[in-house]
C-alpha cells in the first residue's frame, strides 16, 4: 500500500460498545465477530468496530466490538463494555479489506506514525455493520 492522505475525523460523543477479546491476534478475529453477533440483537443500524492496542508485553490485544444503540440494554455475562472517547482522529478508508490481506496492519502502520498521536489511545477500525468489506482505519490524536 503507498502511502495515501490521512484524512481528521471528530467523533463527537463517546461511543458504548460490548466486546470480545480475540484469543489469538490476528487469526482468532473472525471467531470473535462470528461469537459477538451471536450474542447481540440483530440490528442493520448498529456499527461494529476493532480496537486494537499492545499489552505490557508487547502482544496486541484485539476487542471485537459492536456499537450498544439508544435506549438498548446489552446484558451478557460473556460480553465486556468499553467506551470508546470522542475527539480528533486521523483516518485512511479502506474499501474491501479482504483483497489484501496487509491492508489493515498498513493502514494502521502509516497512522501510528502522525507526530501527534494519543500516546494512550487505540487503533480503532469503524465497520458500518456486520457484514460490511470496507473499513475506516482511525488512530486519535491530541491537540
Amino acid at each position: 500500500m503507498n502511502d495515501r492522505e490521512l484524512k481528521i475525523e471528530r467523533i463527537d460523543q463517546d461511543i458504548e460498545v460490548v466486546f470480545l477479546t480475540a484469543d489469538n491476534f490476528p487469526h482468532d478475529v473472525p471467531d470473535a465477530y462470528q461469537v459477538l453477533n451471536t450474542l447481540i440483537p440483530y440490528n442493520p443500524s448498529r456499527r461494529y468496530f476493532g480496537i486494537s492496542q499492545p499489552d505490557r508485553t508487547g502482544a496486541i490485544q484485539y476487542k471485537a466490538a459492536a456499537e450498544i444503540l439508544p435506549m438498548e440494554n446489552i446484558s451478557n455475562p460473556k460480553l465486556m463494555k468499553f467506551t470508546i472517547t470522542k475527539g480528533i482522529f486521523v483516518s485512511l478508508y479502506i474499501i474491501n479489506h479482504f483483497i489484501d490481506s496487509k491492508s489493515i496492519s498498513n493502514a494502521f502502520e502509516q497512522l501510528l506514525q502522525h507526530p501527534k498521536l494519543d500516546p494512550n489511545g487505540y487503533c480503532l477500525e469503524v465497520y458500518k455493520d456486520y457484514s460490511d468489506v470496507d473499513v475506516q482505519c482511525m488512530v486519535r490524536t491530541i491537540n
